[in-house]
C-alpha cells in the first residue's frame, strides 16, 4: 500500500521515520499546526500523488481521566467546535443557523481490513485555540461531550473525505485538558507510545 503519514510537526512525525515497513511504501507530510495549515498541505498533497490510506497522528490533550497520559487512542468522530454561530449564550451548528456543510465528520475505517485497531475510540473536537480556561472546558464538555481535542483532525476528515482517500487517526495522550501546567505533561511519554503502536498497526493492514 501506499500510505501517508501526515501530522503538525516535525517532532510528531519524526519517531516513525526510522521504521521500515515491509508491507508498504510510506510517505510524510509535516503540515504545520491548525487547521488552515492541514487543509492547505494535504490537499496540495493529494494533488501530486493518490495514497490508499492516509493516516493523521500526533499529540492530544484528553478530557477525561480515564484515558491515562502516554495512551494511544483512535479519533472515530471529529467535530469542528468553533463551527457555527452565538446567540448571546447559546451556540448554534450550522444545521441550526440553516447553513450547508457539516461540523462533524465519522470515520469508521470501513475500507480497511476489520478492526486491525486495538485502540480505545474517542470523540474529538477540533479547535483553533487549546482550551486552558476552567470555564471554557466546562462549557465545551457540556455542549460537544469530547473525549480529547487537536488542531488538526476534523479539517484532516473534511480533506480526505473530500478525495475520497481512506484515512484513519490516532492520537497520543500528551497531557490533560485543564488549566495551562506544562510541568503535567510527558511528551515524551506520548511519542514513545505513538511510534510503537503505529509501528506494529501499520505492519497488520
Amino acid at each position: 500500500m501506499d500510505i501517508l503519514v501526515c501530522a503538525a510537526t516535525e517532532e510528531e512525525v519524526s519517531p516513525l521515520r526510522e521504521i521500515w515497513f515491509r508491507k508498504h511504501n510510506m510517505d510524510y507530510l509535516v503540515s504545520g499546526v491548525g487547521m488552515v495549515a492541514t487543509t492547505h498541505a494535504l490537499t496540495k498533497r493529494l494533488s501530486e500523488k493518490h495514497y490508499d490510506l492516509a493516516v493523521n497522528t500526533g499529540l492530544a490533550g484528553a478530557f477525561t481521566r480515564s484515558i491515562q497520559i502516554g495512551e494511544v487512542v483512535r479519533v472515530t468522530e471529529d467535530i469542528f467546535s468553533e463551527l457555527g454561530a452565538e446567540d448571546d449564550d447559546r451556540f448554534l451548528s450550522l444545521k441550526e443557523i440553516g447553513l450547508s456543510g457539516t461540523d462533524t465528520f465519522i470515520n469508521l475505517d470501513e475500507h480497511l481490513p476489520k478492526d486491525p485497531f486495538p485502540y480505545r475510540k474517542v470523540r474529538s473536537i477540533t479547535v483553533n485555540t487549546i482550551h486552558g480556561n476552567e470555564k471554557s472546558i466546562e462549557t465545551v464538555i457540556k455542549r460537544f461531550k469530547p473525549d480529547i481535542e487537536t488542531m488538526e483532525g476534523a479539517a484532516f476528515f473534511f480533506v480526505c473525505g473530500v478525495e475520497k482517500i481512506p484515512c484513519i487517526q490516532i492520537r497520543s495522550i500528551s497531557n490533560y485538558v485543564e488549566k495551562r501546567n506544562r510541568d503535567a505533561w510527558n511528551i515524551p511519554l506520548a511519542l514513545q507510545n505513538l511510534k510503537q503502536e503505529l509501528s506494529i498497526v501499520l505492519e497488520k493492514i
